[in-house]
């Protein structure tokens, strides 16, 4: 069992790398997608990223209960989680507690037998947000990363499509 670990900034590439990675573990696996489908722009978004993957890929939408679904996997196939940044975000506008939710994914991850692949954005390197949503949301999603990256095997930093392993 592995989980890897796969950050940076906004159209950095790093999902495309996640999945070419994740396919390293097994010809067939599973994404799980944590976005919410709430417009056309992002429905668009879902079609191209699904086109991409191909036929070696089933897929899950889990934008709440992303432990209890990875704890739930059939082991043979690695999963991909792409993103946490999205799945961080469904929780914070519903006002969950983020804390448990962080605590109760890196419990699954450190106890799970899958290889297991995960994306999230790295929001805390710009500028300070003028508003307190924004604010909780780039210092959750910085403790949420940290808990991630101690949890995983390998960490990879993604910047113009190119991979750095940090750890």
């Amino acid at each position: 069992m592995t989980i890897s670990f796969f950050i940076g900034g906004a159209r950095s590439g790093k999902s495309k790398l996640a999945e070419m990675h994740t396919l390293k573990f097994g010809k067939q696996a599973t994404y799980i997608a944590t976005c919410e489908v709430f417009d056309e722009e992002m429905a668009h978004r879902v079609e191209k990223h699904q086109a991409r993957r191909g036929k070696n890929w089933s897929t899950l939408l889990i934008p709440l209960n992303l432990a209890r679904e990875i704890k739930n996997i059939e082991q043979s196939n690695p999963i991909l989680v792409d993103c946490l940044t999205l799945w961080l975000s469904n929780h914070l506008l519903k006002k969950n507690d983020l804390e448990k939710k962080i605590d109760e994914l890196t419990h699954v991850l450190r106890n799970s037998q899958s290889n297991i692949v995960l994306v999230s954005n790295e929001v805390g390197t710009g500028i300070v947000p003028d508003n307190a949503l924004a604010r909780d949301f780039r210092d959750s999603a910085g403790l949420m990363n940290q808990k991630i990256a101690a949890v995983s095997h390998q960490v990879y930093w993604v910047v113009a499509g190119i991979p750095t392993r940090i750890k």
